[in-house]
């Protein structure tokens, strides 16, 4: 059986264990926020890899803002579906290089699951590799019996980001940092522009080079400048899903001592009783 003890793996870790029984392989592509649609071309996907549906599918769907995680029991029925089981080993990439995967990565530890990877650099990594792809297409999948376990040290909401601002805790922010200091407007309409107060920048690109993320080395250099003291992290973003970029970069770094806030400024922003410093 296949195991993983981190959270990233290689394109070549990858192609040499594509044989393993438990392995599961999900695509958590989605749009990139703010981005314009170039020509459509045909789907393609790893070989034999399944499509995981961040937009429509794990999410709770009633949600007053993007993205809001899925409830336990909803999470682990469409998990079953896509056939993960307990002892399953998952990797999971999209096609932007490191963009959304990390939002899957960090959903399956928060329900519990542990023997998980992001594939670093995505599938352009692996097609510039020279390994096999295929045309997206939907394959019988033999239901799993993945069992969840809710990990609520993982999650933040909004009346304790609050008082970790308060406390001047340290809040890192994903987003650019134009949005952050509000000289960019937000994609989102009728959203505030600032950022959280008490808050820091730290875009999600600088964890990464050329699509993938960076060294071990080098992002532990960077969080043991940001946080030597090894204190609390929350982590936000737009709508809570490039700070599990930032969650993936602590976890890789040594950091487990981290949350992600949910709502992130989707929430924070269009909530006009939270105060916003600009």
């Amino acid at each position: 059986m296949l195991n993983i003890n981190t959270p990233i793996v290689s394109v070549d870790w990858l192609q040499e264990n594509l044989e393993a029984k438990n392995l599961i392989i999900l695509d958590a592509t989605i749009p990139k926020v703010g981005a314009t649609n170039g020509t459509e071309e045909e789907k393609q996907q790893i070989k034999n890899a399944i499509f995981f549906d961040l937009k429509n599918v794990f999410l709770d769907v009633n949600g007053t803002y993007p993205n809001t995680i899925p409830s336990l029991k909803h999470f682990e029925e469409q998990a079953q579906k896509l056939g993960v089981s307990n002892d399953s080993c998952i990797i999971v990439y999209d096609d932007l290089g490191v963009y959304s995967s990390p939002r899957v990565w960090w959903l399956f530890h928060l329900y519990g699951f542990k023997n998980i990877a992001v594939l670093n650099g995505g599938l352009p990594a692996w097609k510039e590799a020279g390994y096999e792809v295929e045309p997206q297409e939907e394959s019988k999948i033999k239901r799993g019996d993945f069992k969840a376990e809710y990990q609520e040290n993982l999650l933040r909401v909004t009346k304790q980001v609050l008082e970790a601002s308060n406390n001047k805790e340290l809040i890192l922010d994903a987003r650019s940092k134009g949005r952050f200091d509000a000289t960019e407007s937000e994609p989102r309409e009728d959203l505030r522009s600032g950022h959280i107060p008490n808050s820091k920048s730290l875009p999600y690109g600088i964890l990464q080079s050329e699509g993938k993320m960076k060294s071990v080395t080098e992002l532990q250099q960077l969080f043991s400048v940001i946080n030597p003291e090894k204190e609390h992290m929350t982590f936000s973003c737009g709508s809570g899903i490039t700070a599990c970029i930032l969650a993936l970069g602590a976890e890789v770094s040594g950091y487990t001592n981290y949350s992600v806030y949910d709502g992130s400024w989707t929430e924070w922003g269009s909530r006009l009783e939270l105060p916003v410093e600009k």
